[in-house]
């Protein structure tokens, strides 16, 4: 049994730290020489490292190998990079030499840290609310009885021994989902997985199981997986001694847990997407302790289950609610693929409507004034819980009604379509309206440029030459946008700090171009370029916008800023990534 361990973990270990490399390609030493420092990078074969910025000054190299540069002796010493191989370019980093008594101080891809710890956490939350879904609940008696018949079966079984064998059912069923993610990102790779979160077929898929899902939840019909599969495996897991059997049966809990838990996960996985390619993993390293934990206590001390709550009505009222909530996640999915391909089926109020409409229905069926198949007839005498939830729910669809005309609507942000889909905009001279700022004075028609818009006075475009060529003849910076339909901080960013007056008052004074690099539409003739040494034929209109931000700031990751002059020329060395604190954004800021 030993020996099965040790290599069931010794293959995990190997695997997560051969997707760490590939995600930090780059290893940064740095030694104090006399009144110098000298840097070396050493890069990994396939990769190339990227210098963006360099102490005081301002890099735009490629390398291979190993980089050295000596420089001046600073408190300090800070290098911006980023690294590209012939298929993604990683997110700019920082890294940091302390220059006193030789200690380096790393501070390495911290935006990159931050996603990956932020999947990690939605993994943990979809772990919670999985424990509570009608696939997994039954698996719990179903657990105490295997660890009670277990211990019964081993004459002399020691508490310690009871205690193992509940610890090893709980690590079994992280190495199964981690196991599960590395498979997926291993397969299909970080960057394959990003085309994946945009691709049009993918997303509708997504929002078509999630609405069969709702529906099942509702009552509509019963989804299940074959009954011979957990049959089997749970009659092999108690035939089978040792670590097998309890590696057998955590096989048990996921097969037959899967009809609730595919989406959580399948959802999970997506919003990993593109990250790196350890977000997957790290994901579902959350999602499975979450689960694991308590099912490691069940088998532990199988008198806790006599405490739990028997399924029952709170228990279908715990699935009509996750259905409602299946339901207004789904309309993300079928949003991300009607923006990728500007079907304009599902803009920005059409989302915010159905949205109110689902959560005031939520709010209703929790104070019982609408029921389902499956209600008991207690459902209608309404809980305290449920009345809290009610009001909750109420009052989140009253949040959403302003967003009808044009209001931010933070807290959705990161689901909603972007504010440039809005067509109910609020009237001019309202209290909450946008500030509308003078035009400059244009010499030519507006009508000649085919992408521009303008809301309240911003000067927008979503085509790189129009925009610069306005900005040429009216002599006007340029604020160069890389982001994405699919980009969930590119939300946030709009609607934490580009829609807030105080920087609308600075911004205004940009032509801002927006290059969504997710953008699925055709472009009239592809495009072939070289990139990284070979040819690289670019078919979308994303495809073009996606290569020059990797050529010409190399960059993968949105959102991502650039201040121009009218002649392309950068106004402000270093670039902006995402980060909602407004003073600092206004700071870096040229006008």
């Amino acid at each position: 049994m030993k020996r099965i361990t040790t290599i069931l973990f010794a293959v995990i270990a190997i695997a997560l730290t051969a997707t760490a490399q590939i995600v930090q390609p780059i290893k940064w030493t740095g030694a104090i020489e006399g009144d110098s420092v000298k840097l070396t990078a050493t890069i990994e074969k396939g990769w190339h490292l990227n210098i963006i910025e360099l102490g005081d000054g301002f890099y735009m190299d490629e390398y291979e190998g190993t980089f050295t540069e000596t420089i001046a002796k600073a408190d300090t010493i800070r290098v911006r990079y980023n690294a590209c191989d012939d298929k993604m370019c990683t997110a700019p980093e920082t890294w940091e030499f302390v220059a006193v008594g030789d200690k380096a101080k790393g501070d390495e891809a911290k935006g990159e840290g931050q996603s990956i710890w932020w999947i990690f956490v939605m993994g943990l939350l979809g772990g919670l609310l999985a424990i509570f879904t009608p696939c997994v609940w039954p698996i719990i008696p179903m657990t105490v009885s295997f660890f009670i018949k277990r211990g019964g079966a081993a004459k002399g079984t020691t508490n310690a021994q009871v205690v193992r064998d509940a610890i090893l059912y709980g690590l079994s069923i992280v190495i199964i989902y981690v196991g599960l993610g590395l498979l997926v990102t291993l397969i299909f790779g970080a960057s394959a997985l990003n085309a994946l979160s945009t691709n049009a077929v993918v997303n509708i898929i997504f929002f078509l199981i999630l609405v069969v899902f709702a529906a099942s939840f509702f009552g509509a019909f019963e989804i299940t997986l074959p009954s011979s599969w957990s049959t089997a495996l749970n009659s092999k897991s108690s035939n089978t001694t040792g670590f097998l059997s309890i590696l057998l049966m955590a096989f048990t809990l996921v097969i037959v847990s899967f009809s609730c838990t595919g989406p959580i996960i399948g959802t999970l996985l997506v919003e990993a997407a593109g990250k790196s390619l350890l977000a997957p993993a790290m994901g579902m390293l959350g999602f499975a302790i979450a689960l694991a934990l308590p099912f490691s206590l069940f088998a532990m001390f199988p008198s806790v289950l006599k405490k739990l709550p028997k399924s029952g009505g709170w228990m279908n009222t715990f699935k009509v609610t996750l259905a409602f909530l299946e339901l207004a996640l789904a309309l993300k999915f079928l949003s991300v693929a009607d923006l990728a391909y500007g079907w304009h089926i599902l803009d920005r109020e059409v989302f915010v409507s159905l949205w109110i409409v689902i959560f005031s229905l939520l709010g209703c069926y929790l104070l019982g004034l609408i029921s389902f198949p499956h209600d008991d007839e207690d459902h209608r005498k309404t809980s305290v819980s449920r009345l809290f939830l009610a009001i909750i729910s109420l009052a989140f669809a009253m949040y959403m009604v302003p967003g009808l005309w044009g209001a931010p609507l933070r807290a959705i942000s990161a689901f909603a379509p972007p504010m440039t889909t809005q067509d109910w905009v609020m009237t001019p001279g309202s209290a909450n309206s946008t500030t509308h700022y003078p035009l400059p004075n244009s010499g030519a028609s507006n009508t000649q440029y085919k992408t521009m818009t303008n809301h309240g006075g911003q000067i927008t475009f979503t085509d790189y030459e129009e925009g610069m060529a306005y900005a040429k003849e009216n002599n006007m910076p340029v604020f160069l946008d890389f982001n994405g339909f699919g980009c969930v901080n590119c939300r946030k960013m709009e609607a934490a700090v580009l829609s807030k007056p105080e920087v609308a008052e600075h911004m205004h004074k940009y032509v801002l171009i927006s290059l969504i690099v997710d953008d699925k539409t055709k472009l009239e003739e592809p495009i072939t370029v070289e990139e990284n040494g070979k040819t690289v034929t670019l078919k979308t209109i994303g495809d073009k916008w996606s290569h020059m931000q990797r050529a010409h700031y190399q960059s993968n990751a949105q959102p991502y800023y650039v201040q121009l002059d009218a002649d392309g020329n950068r106004i402000v060395e270093g670039s902006y990534a995402y980060d909602e604190d407004i003073e600092k954004f206004l700071n870096w800021l040229k006008y």
